[in-house]
């Protein structure tokens, strides 16, 4: 069997992505545990095992591989958590629970690290600073139509939406360490149990 030139082009292609892809969340989770002035190229091509020209390959300059990696991430993140919101059905409180459940399930399993990117922004040079501000609205945003809606339908009780949200995504942002040494059945206890305890913050 022949293999055609676009076959050949599309394999190269999904290697290339997945090259970035692996890229780009080794250098979230270096900027994230280090900020961005404790991050070099030469840092992320050592967590990688390969050489710093490799990373010119598809990056110019830390700031073009940072951006890309808070791009790459907070977009993602809220990608999935709008589409969950989206396919949600039922009173909001099971909503809400869903999208703090699977907000929390990400942060552990996926990007324990990498969460910290969004976490302090002042630190940040301008330009990053502004689309982590923007991807951090966007994110707040998913829980804040829920949130609003079950206040405006009398299944919430919060002493303000803003303060609410605030203490809310403070605790979740903290659920890589409360989960960090647990094995995986007590890990999703862990997640499950965080989730109950913060549907307490909207609880008439």
């Amino acid at each position: 069997m022949t293999t055609s030139a676009g076959e050949a082009v599309g394999r190269v292609q999904r290697k290339r992505g997945r090259r970035i892809q692996q890229i780009l969340t080794t250098a979230a989770e270096l900027f994230g545990e280090r900020g961005y002035d404790g991050v070099s190229l030469e840092d992320v091509a050592e967590r990688l095992d390969v050489t710093k020209g490799s990373l010119y390959y598809y990056f110019s300059s830390k700031d073009e591989l940072v951006t890309a990696a808070i791009e790459t991430l907070g977009n993602d993140w809220t990608d999935r958590l709008e589409r969950l919101r989206a396919a949600q059905d039922g009173p909001p409180a099971a909503r809400l629970r869903g999208l703090i459940r699977a907000h929390v399930a990400i942060a552990v399993n996926e990007y324990p690290a990498a969460l910290r990117l969004f976490l302090v922004p002042g630190t940040w040079p301008q330009a990053q600073r502004t689309r982590i501000t923007a991807l951090r609205r966007r994110h707040d945003q998913v829980f804040r139509t829920v949130l609003t809606e079950g206040v405006e339908s009398g299944d919430f009780a919060v002493v303000g939406i803003d303060v609410t949200l605030q203490v809310m995504h403070a605790a979740m942002s903290q659920a890589p360490l409360w989960c960090a040494e647990g094995a995986p059945g007590e890990r999703d206890r862990t997640l499950d149990e965080l989730a109950d305890a913060l549907m307490k913050l909207v609880a008439r």
